[in-house]
């Protein structure tokens, strides 16, 4: 179980507010587009998705946003590696790091978002959590049949 949430929380991390598609063959092509994407990407670009979605979905003004920016690059720097596999240590090991680096950054963002922005940003990390949960569990029965 809790594995299970550093996985979900990790696929947060990366794709913050990621739009489902219910077609099973479409998803497992995005899916795999999402996969190399993410592997190709640099910090900056996902930093840029990230504070982009953040900034329309949480109303940020530009000072904000601008703080937003910083925190996601920073996180997305520290998970650039652990990404790419380029760090040492096993699966399980990069997980606690991607963990600990996602808590480090709501930390962060409590401190410039103000309470509502926050409360709404740990609404959608939970709905994208959920979502995630819904597919590992399709994925799992399909696999099952």
């Amino acid at each position: 179980m809790k594995r299970s949430k550093i996985i979900l929380t990790v696929c947060i991390v990366i794709i913050t507010f990621m739009v489902s598609n219910p077609a099973k063959a479409q998803d497992n092509t995005k899916q795999q587009q999402m996969a190399e994407l993410i592997k190709t990407s640099t910090p900056e670009q996902r930093t840029n998705l990230q504070t982009k979605m953040m900034t329309s979905k949480l109303n940020l003004d530009t000072v904000t946003s601008q703080k937003v920016y910083a925190i996601n690059l920073k996180a997305n720097q520290k998970l650039d590696p652990l990404l790419k596999g380029d760090a040492s240590g096993g699966r399980f090991a990069k997980l606690r790091q991607m963990k600990s680096i996602e808590d480090d950054k709501d930390k962060e963002l409590k401190k410039v978002l103000n309470p509502d922005q926050y409360k709404q940003y740990e609404a959608m990390k939970e709905e994208m959590k959920e979502k995630m949960k819904e597919k590992m569990q399709e994925k799992k029965a399909a696999q099952a049949q």
